[in-house]
């Protein structure tokens, strides 16, 4: 159950490109317009995080003006819908991120193309997802999860950003991988899910570390298993799934920005170029090694072919309906706020 791998190796294609860009990092005499930074998710959350401080050095360095706007709804379909459409000079810009190439293969009606609507600009970072509980909930771990969720069946549930997410993805192999049925709560971000999570109305959410560690550090939530093969420094006792009882369990998230496709190409190039240069400040990995990410090798921005392999393995498991909880929500579509 390699997933990760089958996971990142499609976000190379979309979201990362060559180290060896050389362009030059000033904006063009008089350009002074602002590049609006689309957030697809609510504010709050992993991809918001580190969406804000990348567009906070880039505006600085490249002397022009990067606002972020959250453009939540429809597990980000929304905000990268808009970006698709926009107009490709430079100007309109998204975080994406791993659910972006998932929608293609968990909805048939996916108004855009992530392969021939997007160019890809830079990857920034990568990090695993955790399980979350509230402490109410009487489990200390992953084995007494599913042996409390198999006595208990149809009465847990657990938040994620969205239908579609990675966290989706890791809600649904879960359930098969362990025979249970905990019933999926989409939210149009990490933000609201885990505001329920601290307020007890939901038991369980799939994270990323960054956002929760404040509250897990106040003892206001638990973390059960960590989602990737390894264990993590952040938190260096908690166990990964793949070692409770749910072998070669492995779900990460990736993270880049991109933008229209048909943008100028120096454009493009002069976005990385300065992203390849943020990675490296000192600052930035404090801000974000720690907590949010694992580097990856950049890779050409040619590899678009990446983006349009063949269905992968994983795919099946968002349509098991029974296990993701799809039944309602796709005749829906609705997410809580």
């Amino acid at each position: 159950m390699r997933m990760a791998n089958k996971l990142l190796i499609l976000g190379l294609g979309i979201a990362v490109v060559a180290a060896t860009i050389g362009a030059s990092a000033q904006t063009p005499a008089g350009d002074t317009r602002p590049v609006i930074l689309v957030v697809p998710i609510a504010a709050g959350g992993g991809v918001d995080t580190i969406g804000r401080i990348f567009a906070a050095q880039l505006a600085e360095r490249l002397k022009q003006p990067w606002v972020v706007e959250n453009r939540p709804g429809a597990g980000g379909v929304v905000g990268l819908d808009s970006v698709a459409k926009a107009v490709p000079d430079g100007h309109t810009m998204v975080v994406i991120e791993t659910s972006a190439v998932l929608q293609k293969w968990l909805h048939k009606n996916v108004p855009f193309d992530v392969v021939a609507d997007f160019a890809p600009v830079a990857q920034m970072a990568t990090t695993p997802l955790l399980l979350f509980a509230n402490p109410s909930l009487p489990v200390a771990n992953v084995k007494e999860l599913i042996a409390y969720a198999k006595a208990n069946p149809g009465k847990l549930s657990v938040g994620t950003p969205g239908i579609g997410s990675p966290h989706h993805l890791a809600v649904a192999m879960l359930n098969a991988a362990a025979g249970i049925d905990i019933t999926h709560v989409p939210y149009k971000g990490t933000a609201p899910a885990l505001n329920d999570l601290l307020g007890a109305q939901i038991p369980l959410i799939w994270a990323t570390p960054n956002v929760v560690m404040q509250y897990v550090e106040a003892g206001k939530i638990k973390p059960l298993a960590v989602g990737s093969l390894e264990r993590i420094a952040l938190l260096p006792n908690v166990p990964t799934l793949n070692e409770s009882g749910v072998p070669g369990f492995d779900v990460s998230v990736w993270f880049g920005i991109a933008a229209p496709a048909k943008t100028p190409s120096d454009i493009i190039a002069r976005v990385s170029g300065e992203i390849a240069a943020i990675d490296k400040l000192p600052e930035i990995k404090t801000k974000t090694a720690a907590r949010l990410r694992s580097q990856l090798p950049r890779q050409p921005a040619s590899r678009r072919q990446d983006r349009s392999r063949p269905r992968p393995l994983w795919q099946g498991y968002p349509r098991r309906r029974h296990h993701a909880g799809l039944n309602r929500q796709e005749k829906s579509q609705r997410e809580r706020p």
